[in-house]
């Protein structure tokens, strides 16, 4: 039972801490031609090495190219940011104080739906806050979001091959 929380409660978290508080980290695969000529906020908002939420945002604001007029709502971004990543590392502390020999398959599928329910919420939360601010850019701005977003691919966990 060890071996199975241990990957029931990590894969989510991992997917759970990319997408909802990092949306934007590291690509899964090899740089391509392609990638090398992507555009300087998409290649920082891309990056392939582990951030902290902290780093994330920064990297993200760089990317985005927010101005000071953007300000505010990106700020609204940021906390949706630290919100969930906050949420999830909660929620990891929880289940690792769970001995795993006192875990049933019924307590693995909760846990699984608790990572899957926090990371959908997370996920609406700092959809609703990006849109806010998606509707305030500049048509060069919005069109370099879109490639910001459109080259992201979360990570897979090492488990996951």
């Amino acid at each position: 039972m060890t071996h199975s929380l241990f990957f029931k409660v990590t894969r989510p978290v991992a997917i759970a801490t990319v997408a909802g508080a990092a949306l934007f980290a590291m690509p899964a695969m090899a740089q391509t031609k392609e990638q090398a000529t992507k555009p300087p906020a998409a290649e920082a908002a891309t990056s392939n090495k582990p951030e902290t939420v902290e780093q994330r945002i920064t990297t993200l604001k760089a990317a985005l190219k927010i101005t000071p007029d953007q300000e505010k709502k990106w700020d609204g971004v940021a906390q949706a940011m630290r919100d969930n990543a906050s949420r999830m590392e909660k929620l990891v502390a929880e289940k690792r104080k769970i001995p795993p020999e006192k875990t049933t398959a019924v307590d693995d599928l909760k846990t699984y739906q608790e990572f899957t329910e926090a990371r959908l919420d997370g996920l609406k939360h700092l959809t609703s806050a990006f849109k806010s601010l998606y509707d305030s850019m500049t048509p060069e701005q919005k069109k370099n979001a879109d490639t910001v977003f459109e080259k992201y691919t979360p990570p897979r966990p090492a488990n996951q091959g």
